[in-house]
């Protein structure tokens, strides 16, 4: 479709769809106004509602189970071989590879000179980030902006470049002080949160944290336009996951694996318009081949969109995949979506409670815990009729009237399980010395008790 050299990745931490393109109230004016002049995506999700697997199946255009990344990179956890990393893809095809801020698939993510390396990027520009407590990280974020602005103003235009800037925004822990503007007797958390005094300032915290990027994301966009570069990029954003609250991150709900992806492509006809076409997160890298007329890899497991960005209207998938493996403790999930159903599977029939340690510890999530989080069950089985049910709240997998949709869903998860090798087939995945992973019952991720860990 296009010739376009360049590549931007830009990319938050925990984000959702919790972001004023996405018609929430939520202080992004930068994102908003590149979103009115990109292509915004109403169905966009990830392959897995954690951190590390998110990104790799991003970054490799294969699943979680597939690609090796189980769990998070700084436990332990990492791909098979990184020479399917996109990176390595684009640079052995002529690309300069640049990262600033954060990577999650090798080691820490505040790390990243370490993931540099292991990765196979030309080069990291990133700003020291060892003076910052957790809360402060997002200056780290705006100190990586003014990196890239410099590394823009003097790049080399003879030859194309992959950058990937990736920020700390909006992780835990939030921002402590405050911007002017946001204040916690006017905001609404979001479903499924509940509203209460407690919730709406940590929610605060969140949207102080969105500020901050929304002023990095601001840095560089006009950077790139200041540069000549604008119309010569395919710039994407996107997040990994859900935002950092309860019954969002690291579910296989909507709340959990629905995120943002805005991509500007500068030849498309889609620039300006919206699209309600499903899409996964596992879908770029093959998407990025076609739009650039590089012939795909075979071990790629997405289906380009890049058609798309020519008729909006047009239907790639009739179905998308997630699963978790481990977060912080072990957790065999998957579940499909298709634009009318989700179907979700628990395969750990000997607990199927909320595995506490897997949600951030937050005021939040103190809340829940005082109101009876440890009595919370799951159900091995669930099947939501989204359109009559879009907070996916009513499991209807025993209802007679959905009988067939939940046979055709199971065979449709099987299917995709055998074609994708999912080890889940044959049992349970045994925890190896080398991956830090609590124990089901564990509160607190953090944990400075060994007796809390596997």
């Amino acid at each position: 479709m296009t010739t376009t050299k360049n590549i931007i990745y830009i990319h938050t931490h925990d984000s959702g769809r919790i972001l004023s393109p996405y018609g929430y109230d939520v202080p992004t004016p930068s994102l908003k106004k590149f979103a009115e002049d990109a292509t915004l995506f109403r169905q966009a999700y990830c392959v897995g509602p954690t951190c590390s697997p998110s990104r790799a199946g991003l970054l490799t255009g294969m699943y979680p189970h597939s690609n090796g990344m189980l769990g998070l990179s700084q436990r332990g956890f990492g791909l098979h071989d990184y020479s399917h990393h996109l990176v390595r893809f684009l640079k052995n095809r002529g690309y300069q590879t640049v990262l600033c801020g954060i990577q999650h698939e090798v080691g820490s993510y505040l790390n990243p000179e370490e993931g540099a390396k292991t990765i196979g990027y030309d080069e990291n520009i990133s700003a020291d980030n060892s003076g910052y407590a957790e809360e402060e990280l997002v200056k780290w974020d705006y100190n990586n902006a003014l990196r890239v602005k410099e590394w823009l103003r003097n790049v080399k235009k003879d030859k194309p470049f992959f950058l990937s800037y990736g920020l700390f925004a909006t992780h835990r822990r939030f921002p402590k002080e405050k911007k002017e503007g946001i204040d916690s007797k006017y905001v609404m958390p979001p479903y499924p949160v509940i509203d209460n005094e407690v919730t709406r300032e940590d929610y605060t915290g969140y949207l102080v944290s969105s500020s901050w990027f929304d002023d990095s994301f601001k840095v560089v966009i006009e950077t790139l336009k200041e540069e000549g570069l604008y119309d010569n990029s395919i710039i994407i954003f996107t997040t990994d996951h859900g935002i950092p609250f309860p019954f969002s991150k690291c579910n296989l709900t909507d709340a959990g694996i629905g995120v943002s992806l805005i991509m500007r492509v500068p030849e498309s006809s889609s620039k300006g318009e919206v699209i309600d076409g499903l899409v996964s997160q596992v879908d770029l890298f093959p998407t990025l081949c076609d739009l650039l007329n590089i012939e795909k890899p075979e071990n790629l497991q997405g289906i380009s969109f890049a058609e798309m960005f020519e008729d909006r209207k047009a239907k790639v998938r009739e179905e998308i995949f997630a699963e978790v493996n481990f977060h912080t403790s072990y957790e065999p999930v998957r579940c499909i979506r298709t634009s009318k159903y989700k179907y979700i599977r628990y395969y750990d029939e000997d607990y199927l409670k909320v595995n506490m340690s897997n949600i951030d510890n937050s005021p939040t999530k103190d809340f829940y815990l005082k109101n009876g989080l440890d009595s919370v069950v799951k159900y091995r089985e669930a099947l939501y009729d989204l359109t009559y049910d879009p907070g996916e709240r009513s499991n209807v997998i025993e209802d007679a009237r959905y009988a067939s949709v939940a046979d055709d869903m199971r065979r449709k998860l099987d299917d995709y399980q055998q074609k994708t090798d999912d080890p889940l087939l044959t049992g349970h995945i045994q925890v190896k010395d080398v991956w830090k992973v609590n124990k089901q019952q564990c509160v607190n991720p953090s944990s400075k008790d060994p007796n809390d860990y596997v």
